[in-house]
Parts: C-alpha cells; sequence; structure tokens
C-alpha cells in the first residue's frame, strides 16, 4: 500500500468517526473509523521508513582515469 492508500485511510476514517452520523446494526462507526485512522499512520510511518533508506546518499566513486602508455607510438614524430 502506497502513500496514496495509507492518506486515504485517514480520510476515509476520519469521515467515518467525525462527520457520519449513520446507524448501522453490529458495526460501530466510530470505533470502525478510528481503526482506519490508525491502520493508515501506521502505514504512512512505514512508507516513510522505508522511503527515507532507499534515500540513503552514497558518495561517488571517482572515476577511474587511464593515462595512455607514453612509450606507445600515436602516430606522431
Amino acid at each position: 500500500m502506497g502513500l496514496g492508500g495509507c492518506l486515504l485511510l485517514i480520510a476515509a476514517g476520519a469521515i467515518l468517526t467525525f462527520a457520519a452520523d449513520w446507524e448501522v446494526s453490529g458495526l460501530n462507526l466510530d470505533v470502525a473509523g478510528l481503526i482506519m485512522m490508525a491502520v493508515g499512520l501506521i502505514g504512512v510511518a512505514a512508507y516513510t521508513s522505508i522511503a527515507r533508506r532507499r534515500r540513503a546518499v552514497v558518495p561517488p566513486v571517482a572515476p577511474t582515469v587511464v593515462d595512455p602508455d607514453p612509450y606507445e607510438d600515436h602516430g606522431r614524430g
């Protein structure tokens, strides 16, 4: 699940918890919304942790310079 899915879970959970006043038998929408928000927050934390490790800066390797052989005839002379 990517960052967009996590944000969608948080938004849907907030809507269920704070904005919806529906009555569903056998389901408490406030608790379901809180669970969705918690899962979304855990997903965001995991995503940012993994993304931070992927973006670790590695110092560049110095390029290898090959000097031509000074004793080789290059057609000069």
